[in-house]
């Protein structure tokens, strides 16, 4: 039977594992990456030379908490050493003070030293008193391993050290994840090929330039594409929920008639601010961060002379609104400076002003 390179140094993997073993041991042992393998695996199964087998593991590690007991040790440990220091008796007080134990962990620490038979708690005394001085527990090993690994697999455990995790499970100081482990075994067929030797066949994977112009095509094996073989994932760019929620409202308002106004970026100060009563020397231009263009600054306010003027007579006096303005000499230049614009409401300005505009209409922005 003839197989494919990496086909063939995945048999051979398989062979110097003892015929079954995980991708991740398949990827070190022959060098090929996972995807590789997975790929060869596939073709393997269908030539009946290896089985395929998925299981489920339990992967768990500490959470913050569960970092601070394995650098400090179990609360109640802890407290069983300060109670050691001081006597072996004590008030429950003092000894939660000697471990620096917190009070809103006290009733919990308490409750673990009374279940773990460390220490007898007199309620009514408000006493502690210490019965033994225990080795360290599985869970604490646990602990320990699991500072030192990051990571553990709960199916690679023995059984105390299952009961462990199960404790610190129910502490809620380690998280969990459940992963998907697959798993590659050898066929009686696989292994009886082995020992007959195995015949690699050159396939062409890539079809090059010069393969085409020479016509070497026509004398090579090509590859046949395998549209079942699994490929990497792809975590693709997706559209922010803002935007998308953007996009129904846009929607929704044109399906009823209305109009988006469109305006620039790049606004000048007048359309965003004097336009709109937003004084020129008052706090009340702050409620909007705006950033001031370098280059070029000002813009050109030509084409809204007659306009400019009526606002520019409104802010210092009022002129005939019957307000009597903001009483302050209006600065041309300010009204003329570029800036990114800070709201769409600068967009309305522009609309009232254009020559487009539609009365009656409905328009948004």
């Amino acid at each position: 039977m003839e197989l494919r390179e990496n086909e063939r140094e995945t048999l051979l993997a398989l062979k110097k594992l003892g015929g079954k073993a995980t991708l991740n041991r398949l990827s070190k042992v022959s060098g090929l990456a996972d995807a590789a393998i997975m790929r060869a695996a596939l073709s393997l199964e269908a030539k009946n030379l290896v089985k395929i087998h998925e299981r489920k593991i339990t992967r768990f590690k500490l959470n913050e908490e569960g970092r601070e007991y394995a650098e400090k040790g179990l609360p109640e440990r802890r407290l069983l050493e300060a109670l050691i220091k001081i006597g072996g008796e004590a008030a429950i007080g003092d000894a939660l003070k000697e471990a620096s134990i917190e009070n809103r962990m006290a009733a919990i620490t308490l409750g673990w030293l009374a279940r773990k038979g460390w220490a007898k708690i007199d309620s009514k005394e408000r006493k502690i008193k210490l019965l033994k001085t225990p080795e360290p527990g599985a869970d604490e090993k646990l602990l320990l391993m699991l500072k030192a690994a990051g990571t553990l697999t709960v199916e690679e455990l023995d059984e105390e050290l299952k009961v462990a995790f199960k404790m610190l499970r129910g502490r809620r100081i380690i998280e969990t994840r459940i992963e998907s482990i697959k798993e590659l075994e050898l066929t009686d067929s696989g292994w009886e090929l082995l020992r007959k030797g195995i015949k690699v066949v050159e396939e062409v994977t890539q079809l090059t330039p010069e393969l085409i112009i020479t016509g070497k095509w026509r004398e090579k094996k090509i590859l046949k594409y395998n549209i079942k073989a699994p490929a990497p994932r792809i975590w693709p760019g997706k559209k922010h929920p803002y935007l998308r929620f953007l996009d129904e409202m846009r929607e929704k308002l044109v399906a009823l008639g209305f109009k988006e106004m469109n305006g620039p970026i790049v606004e000048i100060s007048f359309f965003n601010c004097d336009g709109l009563y937003m004084p020129q020397d008052h706090p009340a231009r702050e409620i909007h961060d705006m950033y001031l263009i370098k280059d070029p600054e000002y813009g050109d306010l030509t084409p809204y002379q007659k306009i400019l003027e009526q606002v520019k007579k409104t802010h210092e006096n009022g002129w005939k609104t019957g307000s009597k303005g903001w009483g302050y000499t209006f600065s041309l230049l300010m009204a003329a400076r570029l800036i990114l614009r800070s709201h769409t409401t600068a967009v309305s300005i522009r609309t009232l002003l254009s020559d487009e505009l539609e009365i009656p209409g409905k328009y948004f922005a």
